[in-house]
């Protein structure tokens, strides 16, 4: 596939390596330029490109960037795009400032999709960066992470899907965007490690009514880390 990488931080590195050990034709961009990204290139084998070059990829985009820099890219970038499109992002208010939409009951990635003009596919954001990069195992071994995927795009889900397959970890379709919220900072299945059994168990204990206080206990952990 043509894939185009907007972000180049722990999750986009670790994404475009797997993505072009998998033969994959990958562009990586970031809001600093193509200069700053030699040395991303030279690790993981993508080329270094622009957000709009990035943006341009005929079958996949994921964008992985913090929710705060969703309002700065470019207007109109995936006003023609036909690619699926991922969103790997994650509401943090500590870092991002307050987003009334979520706070509202809007959910993460729906904001993301409204902001882009373009439906998006919620995965790869409730994995530690770490563990995406160096725990991907052949399929049927013992403790195969999992991870969950939300969209609306039968389609373009099932695209991700197969890809979580073949980076080495099982992917489990856990329903629409409405759903989404099931993997979002906080919640029960959120950056836990675990196996098709448990991120299952983990989607079916989480409660939307306490959806304001995972994110809460998250930007409380997240402050801390900081030292804010």
């Amino acid at each position: 596939m043509k894939v185009g990488i907007i972000g180049s931080g722990n999750i986009g590195s670790a994404l475009a390596k797997h993505l072009t050990d998998l033969g994959h034709d990958v562009s990586v961009a970031n809001s600093r330029g193509p200069e700053t990204l030699t040395e991303l290139a030279e690790q993981t084998g993508a080329k270094a490109a622009t957000v709009e070059e990035a943006a341009a990829a005929e079958d996949l985009i994921i964008i992985t960037i913090p929710e705060k820099a969703i309002p700065e890219l470019p207007a109109g970038l995936f006003t023609n795009s036909k690619a699926t499109i991922v969103d790997t992002g994650n509401y943090y208010p500590v870092r991002d400032g307050e987003i009334g939409e979520i706070n509202n009951g809007v959910m993460d990635s729906q904001w993301v999709a409204q902001h882009i003009g373009h439906t998006v596919i919620k995965a790869f954001n409730n994995i530690y960066s770490a563990s995406l990069e160096s725990k991907a195992v052949p399929a049927g071994e013992d403790g195969r992470i999992a991870l969950s995927v939300a969209g609306d795009d039968a389609d373009g889900k099932q695209v991700v899907l197969d890809l979580i397959e073949a980076i080495g970890f099982d992917a489990i379709d856990t329903g629409s965007l409405a759903d989404s919220w099931k993997q979002e900072p906080g919640s029960p299945a959120y950056c836990n490690d675990l196996d098709k059994a448990g991120l299952s168990a983990a989607m079916e204990a989480a409660e939307l009514s306490k959806r304001a206080e995972y994110r809460e206990a998250a930007d409380s952990q997240l402050r801390q880390m900081l030292g804010l």
